[in-house]
């Protein structure tokens, strides 16, 4: 196809040619003094198209020739920016490969090339990514002086970049990792506080953020940061609610008085208010401080859905109003009563409800639902000692030495 088409177009230039020049009717007369040439217009054409395609094809040379040299310079730059990009490509190669010590070696030589060449210097990025490739090398080969030199090095180059660099966020980042891994949470708070906000709440930095807080000995801080993490899908469901447990615990676990507990308290979240286990560790803090009206404030709301919650959730709420009962008001007595009768299987609701019934001196009452709880089927050796123990001190109470005895040698039975 290609070879028809030349051929019209030979056939089409031929026609234009003859139709053209075909009529050779004009003369062209040269004087130069003392001669004359004449010669006809179709010579005449030709002629000068020659020459000036020769003239072209002389200037185009002389061309070349003046600009060898800088062509000669633009090639042997060109050389050196490939070695050097060769060199930190090789270097990120060895670094995942874990062959830290080549690794550095290979991003010096790149460092060194660019020193070379003027126009690479005109390039912070990748001045930067050399040196945070050799920083990166020393931390594994835990070498903090020279890590922490290349470190500034970067950093010093970041000032020159544009702002929302890629290359200056991941520096802050990497500098937060290391000061973590060196175990100084201060200094890798110091780096995330110079983050930009948006890339303050990427995954990678709130799990640096994470893990400084809790170094920190920031156990609210740390809460924050792992709820937005879990908001984010930074863990998985289970994982999630066992990190924001075990950190409001934490974060109770800190205060030294009610006053602080108090205010720690407010400052969880409403999620970590409403969960049964942090509420009832809440509450045995707050009994360990003699905060005890406090501690049953804010177990009423788990007591007022006490049949919603899973049995390990009841279970931790009805131990920790086990431990708070010392000064039960009477506004108790109705709620009590209503538990038990929405779950009359559970032994242990039937001895924690005997035994807030036996703190109000209702010993009637105390002694039956102490009984139910002590011969239920469904109750552990455990609970059936507890249970016989305080059928023995509410005997004591009541002067019944006999009932006494026999409910210590049925709670030693059971022990």
């Amino acid at each position: 196809m290609r070879q028809v088409v030349w051929l019209l177009l030979l056939f089409a230039v031929a026609v234009l040619a003859a139709s053209t020049l075909g009529a050779n009717d004009g003369l062209v007369s040269i004087y130069w003094t003392p001669w004359r040439v004449d010669v006809s217009i179709n010579v005449f054409v030709l002629v000068m198209l020659m020459l000036g395609g020769a003239g072209y094809v002389v200037i185009g040379a002389v061309s070349s020739l003046v600009g060898l040299p800088e062509r000669a310079k633009a090639w042997r730059t060109r050389q050196r920016e490939h070695a050097a990009q060769k060199a930190l490509r090789e270097s990120f190669s060895l670094l995942f490969a874990g062959r830290y010590g080549r690794a550095h070696k290979a991003a010096q030589q790149a460092l060194e090339i660019q020193a070379q060449s003027s126009d690479l210097r005109i390039e912070p990025d990748f001045a930067v990514l050399a040196h945070l490739v050799a920083a990166n090398s020393l931390h594994r080969l835990q070498d903090q002086p020279r890590r922490n030199e290349e470190l500034a090095k970067a950093q010093a180059l970041i000032a020159n970049l544009p702002g929302g660099s890629a290359v200056g966020e991941g520096a802050r980042l990497l500098a937060a990792e290391w000061a973590v891994d060196d175990r100084d949470a201060d200094r890798a708070l110091d780096q995330l506080a110079l983050l930009p906000a948006g890339v303050a709440r990427r995954t990678h930095a709130l799990r640096l953020k994470l893990q400084a807080s809790r170094l920190a000995r920031q156990p609210l801080e740390a809460l924050k940061t792992a709820r937005l993490l879990a908001k984010h899908q930074g863990f998985t469901p289970v994982a999630a609610q066992g990190l924001l447990r075990s950190l409001a615990v934490e974060a109770l676990d800190t205060a030294r008085d009610a006053d602080q507990l108090r205010r720690t308290w407010l400052q969880l979240d409403s999620a970590d208010r409403r969960d049964p286990y942090v509420t009832a560790r809440a509450a045995r803090r707050a009994g360990a401080l003699d905060a005890l009206s406090d501690a049953r404030g804010w177990l009423r709301p788990h007591w007022e859905n006490l049949s919603q919650l899973g049995e390990r959730e009841r279970s931790d709420v009805l131990d920790a109003f086990a431990e708070v009962l010392p000064g039960l008001p009477p506004d108790w007595l109705p709620l009590l009563e209503s538990s038990v009768e929405s779950l009359p299987q559970d032994p242990q609701l039937a001895f924690v409800v005997g035994r807030a019934m036996a703190e109000r001196q209702l010993w009637g009452r105390a002694h039956r639902l102490l009984e139910s709880a002590a011969q239920s089927p469904h109750a552990d050796g455990v609970l059936r000692m507890k249970a016989w123990r305080a059928l023995a001190e509410i005997a004591e109470v009541e002067g019944d030495e006999e009932l006494a005895h026999r409910c210590y040698r049925e709670a030693a039975k059971n022990s």
